[in-house]
């Protein structure tokens, strides 16, 4: 597999940490090497929010990303931040529900994922995060789905339970309905 790093980025509330979060805690249960850094805006909800994750097979020196072979958009102030730290050929993951604009750069395979078109589309908003991890794991292969399904079984529990099958049907579209 090698070593995939990654920048997920969106506002806060739009569960990029969570997204980083499940990826990192499937990667752990695959036996791989992981780190998850989050870093926060000035806002917690409505502000910058980002997080850095590695999965590897071998130990991983640093958790910071300064070169990613994925970056995820999830709206256009964070394509504008975050584009730039992107390896060539590296994969772009563009939320084109809420980014009309196309990267800058022409050395990078770019992604588009209606995200929040198809979380409405399933009538829940806040799916939007896992129907853009679903494109992220089918693209990437960092880990499996049937991997961040057990994640999500040991996440919500109690009366978060009920929201694991929405979750996992939003997981799927994002893997079939990808665009690019």
């Amino acid at each position: 597999m090698a070593e995939q790093r990654f920048i997920i980025s969106g506002f806060g509330g739009q569960g990029v940490m969570l997204m980083g979060m499940i990826l990192a805690y499937a990667g752990m249960l695959e036996g791989k090497e992981v780190t998850w850094l989050p870093s926060y805006g000035p806002e917690m909800r409505g502000g910058t929010a980002n997080c850095h994750v590695i999965v590897s097979d071998k130990p991983i020196s640093s958790p910071i990303v300064t070169k990613a072979t994925t970056v995820v958009a999830m709206n256009l102030p964070s394509l504008s931040k975050f584009q730039g730290f992107l390896e060539e050929d590296g994969k772009l993951f563009i939320n084109n529900s809420l980014i009309d604009v196309k990267p800058e750069r022409k050395d990078i395979k770019d992604y588009y994922v209606s995200a929040n078109d198809i979380a409405m589309g399933l009538y829940n908003s806040k799916i939007a995060n896992m129907v853009m991890l679903g494109a992220i794991i089918k693209e990437t292969g960092v880990v499996s789905h049937n991997t961040v399904e057990k994640v999500l079984e040991k996440i919500f529990h109690g009366d978060k339970a009920k929201l694991i099958p929405v979750n996992i049907e939003a997981l799927k579209k994002g893997e079939t309905l990808l665009l690019n």
